[in-house]
């Protein structure tokens, strides 16, 4: 992997990440007239729920839904310019012009553009591409991590106008907290916990436990993927390494090579959950990719979290979605619309 770093004109870093040694990516100036980055985020903590919340109201004015051909995440051609300076790319990462996080209080967001084609999805991707995804979200674990300000490095990917995505190009995003997510703060909490009352790692456990049951949605010798015993969405799947890591770069060769393949077949199976719409379009299932990966400073838990994804979809049946109203968005009780096992039955069977 060959990596490229410029500096955009408002300040920002982006990174090019190419598979061969040949392009020459960083000669491509940024030739936009932007003001210097202003990071005007900032962070509260809310004394009644104990958790930390980003203030961010800059992000108001944030691009929103534009035309396809005034995509930001295109490569630049001629005198339309975009937040890609270069004609052409495989995978690049780059500063958030509208971050959530990067005030006084620390952290950092960053976009990653998986391929340059506006067209595809994520699904669409080769082997090939999807490892190369892989190799940059692992460099940039370890360059955020090394980071003073940050505390747990998320990647994740949003798909699709009902999960709330504004730019259709095909992309994800990285936030380095500068302290623990709640989700991840109860994690910890419950590992611990874990490995207090029984003398076993949690993750490893649970990973033992559905590996031989009903809810196994895809599997190779390296990483297994099924519903989880209490899923909140009505179509929900995890991707777990079989060997546990704490995040992507404990991630050994064998892990990495049989990765893009077990991907890619989870992406396609939630794209064939469902008919695909009338007029030849591409199914593309709406779903948020999240990967967990252990944090720092947080007891035990480099040793007792395990890097995975969940993958979900907002989508419950054709044309009808999974709302959070008063249950949901007012207390976090959910209540799925369908059995873990049924949606795994139905994941399964979209393979085919």
């Amino acid at each position: 992997m060959k990596k490229t770093v410029i500096t955009l004109a408002d300040g920002r870093e982006l990174f090019y990440y190419d598979s061969g040694d040949g392009e020459a990516r960083g000669g491509y100036p940024d030739r936009r007239p932007l003001e210097p980055m202003h990071r005007a985020a900032e962070t509260r903590y809310d004394e009644a729920q104990g958790e930390w919340i980003a203030i961010a109201a800059h992000r108001q004015n944030r691009t929103y839904k534009p035309p396809a051909d005034q995509c930001p995440l295109d490569p630049t051609h001629g005198d339309r310019l975009t937040e890609i300076p270069a004609p052409d790319y495989e995978v690049v990462v780059f500063e958030n012009r509208f971050p959530s996080l990067g005030g006084p209080d620390g952290g950092r967001c960053e976009v990653v553009c998986f391929t340059s084609e506006h067209e595809k999805s994520f699904a669409d991707l080769t082997e090939a591409q999807a490892s190369l995804v892989l190799e940059a979200w692992t460099d940039r674990t370890a360059d955020l991590l090394a980071r003073p300000d940050v505390r747990q490095v998320y990647m994740f990917e949003n798909r699709g106008e009902e999960i709330g995505v504004t730019l259709a190009h095909p992309h994800g995003q990285i936030y380095a907290f500068p302290y623990l997510a709640p989700k991840m703060e109860r994690a910890v909490t419950q590992a611990a916990a874990y490995r207090e009352r029984t003398g076993r790692n949690l993750f490893e456990d649970l990973v033992e436990r559905e590996s031989a049951g009903e809810r196994v949605v895809d599997e190779n010798e390296h990483w297994i993927a099924f519903t989880p015993y209490a899923a909140r969405w009505p179509y929900e799947a995890h991707l777990y390494p079989k060997r546990r890591t704490p995040d992507f770069t404990a991630l050994d060769d064998a892990q990495r090579a049989a990765f893009p393949s077990i991907y890619l077949s989870l992406l396609r199976r939630f794209d064939g959950l469902f008919p695909a719409p009338e007029g030849g379009a591409p199914n593309r299932t709406p779903y948020i990719a999240a990967w967990h990966q252990a944090p720092k400073r947080a007891p035990g838990a480099a040793t007792e979290i395990a890097l995975h994804c969940e993958i979900f979809t907002v989508r419950r049946a054709p044309g009808k979605l999974k709302y959070l109203a008063g249950a949901e968005s007012g207390m976090g009780a959910f209540a799925s619309d369908t059995t873990p096992e049924q949606a795994a039955l139905a994941l399964r069977n979209a393979g085919r």
